[in-house]
């Protein structure tokens, strides 16, 4: 790729956690047996009238504060026009020429650095339907289910400033992150609570300027985006270096497959002859109801990161990695609440349960482990109960089982040996046992030590107290020295 470069923008679909949906009344609950959460409206029927749903504006406004937009203080709603069979109205309801919010910035971390990206606009629309395809390739037929159907959604496109796909996983978990501290969704991709489509346009490295793009779609996990860009990047390369030419269409990411596939050429705005939605009125949003809004948000990653390095004294590193994760940031704070060290927790946070996350492809949510264990485990530490070694192996199983530490030690019998006779005595063994490194650092050898320190931790099942082994070693060698 040093001859070509990716220029890549992603548009984010966020269905939002209201109770109803966005122009009617009917229930947003997820799981619902098809077609059972729907009325006239959400079902297109002739004559109904759409009506809008103050708390839909709320949370768009909460998202479009955070990330800095510019707010229309008046915006309307518009009708895009296309046919698909899961969109009874053959029209959607959305913003186009006047949405909510406009530009805006938003950070996110790239390997531990943090990034900053501009925003294009967020705006708010109703989503369709679902098609359910039959796993039978012989059936001749598809079905709906309307449930879907006026769901409030809110859409947010950034800048193509993207280039990489390590910059594109850390938008995603960037933005996925602000959303859950906003509180305005869970993001659970699993029931398409948050979307992307990607547009990436594969140019010679250096150039500007407007070009034909390829947008994706059928992109349902971090890893699905990552995969389909991951291969267009390869394809448009390969199709510019054979002197063929990238054209702008819409393709489907195929993932069993592991290929993209044409889908359509790729539209443009006037294709859906937007129109002003004749029903809803325009929206005025005031100053007094932006700085109500603005009042109400929750602490954001930025202030609590920052927070983290004058209160708890972490290193940026640290703070920036933590709050880079809501769920991973309110664990290691109730860590800390229930009176563990900032820097001990934040490590174990940060290290052990972060990869065993990632081994096991799992979210923090669904960790057996509690901030009240960690706590309590770094509590045995502290007071000489287990070594670091041993925590390392309670810690794992805590993760695997959600047993409590003093529970695991007392079943396995993991409390550290710090009786001073128990251990002079096993000092004693492995002096005896060991006479040429016993000579060896009496002659000056310092690193000797080291070998009769793991001999002892061998013999004791790591389970002796290293500091105390280490001062008994040393006064029974300079004990040797003295009188040799």
């Amino acid at each position: 790729m040093s001859d070509y470069e990716a220029v890549i923008g992603l548009e984010t679909h966020v269905e939002l956690t209201t109770r109803s949906k966005v122009f009617c009344g009917c229930s947003t609950e997820f799981g619902a047996p098809p077609n059972t959460q729907v009325c006239p409206v959400c079902l297109g029927y002739p004559g109904v009238l759409p009506v809008l749903n103050r708390e839909v504006v709320e949370y768009a406004l909460r998202v479009a504060i955070a990330l800095g937009s510019e707010i229309n203080s008046q915006t309307i709603f518009e009708r895009k026009n296309y046919y698909y069979p899961d969109l009874p109205k053959n029209y959607q309801i959305s913003q186009k020429r006047f949405p909510l919010g406009v530009g805006g910035r938003l950070d996110f971390l790239v390997d531990g650095e943090l990034r900053t990206i501009n925003m294009w606009e967020i705006h708010i629309e109703e989503d369709a339907g679902k098609l359910l395809h039959p796993d039978d390739p012989r059936a001749d037929y598809s079905l709906v289910d309307y449930n879907r159907s006026g769901m409030p959604l809110l859409e947010m496109i950034c800048a193509p400033e993207l280039h990489t796909l390590q910059e594109v996983e850390g938008y995603m978990h960037g933005l996925r992150n602000l959303l859950l501290y906003l509180e305005v969704s869970d993001c659970a991709m699993e029931k398409g609570h948050l979307r992307f489509e990607a547009n990436v346009d594969v140019r010679p490295a250096g150039l500007t300027g407007p070009r034909p793009r390829v947008e994706m779609k059928n992109l349902n996990s971090f890893r699905a985006v990552l995969r389909a860009l991951g291969y267009e990047i390869d394809r448009q390369t390969e199709l510019l270096r054979s002197g063929g030419e990238v054209i702008q269409e819409t393709r489907l990411w195929d993932d069993a497959r592991g290929v993209t596939r044409p889908m359509r050429t790729k539209e443009q705005a006037q294709d859906y002859r937007y129109f002003p939605e004749p029903d809803l009125l325009p929206l005025e949003i005031d100053r007094d109801w932006i700085e109500r809004v603005r009042a109400s948000l929750p602490e954001l990653p930025a202030a609590r990161r920052q927070r983290y390095v004058e209160q708890y004294g972490l290193p940026e590193y640290d703070a920036a990695v933590l709050t880079a994760d809501k769920g991973l940031a309110d664990f290691f704070e109730r860590t800390v609440q229930l009176g563990a060290d900032p820097k001990a927790a934040s490590n174990w946070t940060m290290g052990s349960l972060v990869r065993m996350l990632k081994e096991r492809e799992l979210e923090i949510s669904q960790a057996k482990v509690s901030p009240d264990h960690l706590a309590r485990m770094l509590a045995l530490i502290d007071d000489g109960t287990i070594s670091g070694k041993i925590a390392k192996g309670v810690f794992e199983e805590m993760f695997e089982s959600g047993a409590s530490p003093d529970d695991i030690v007392r079943e396995k019998g993991l409390t550290q040996i710090s009786d001073t006779g128990e251990l002079g005595g096993i000092v004693e063994e492995v002096i005896e046992a060991n006479p040429d490194v016993v000579e060896s650092y009496l002659g000056g050898k310092e690193k000797s030590i080291g070998f009769l320190v793991g001999q002892i931790m061998k013999k004791t099942g790591g389970r002796a107290n290293p500091q105390m082994v280490n001062q008994l070693l040393r006064e029974r060698l300079e004990a040797k020295k003295a009188s040799s």
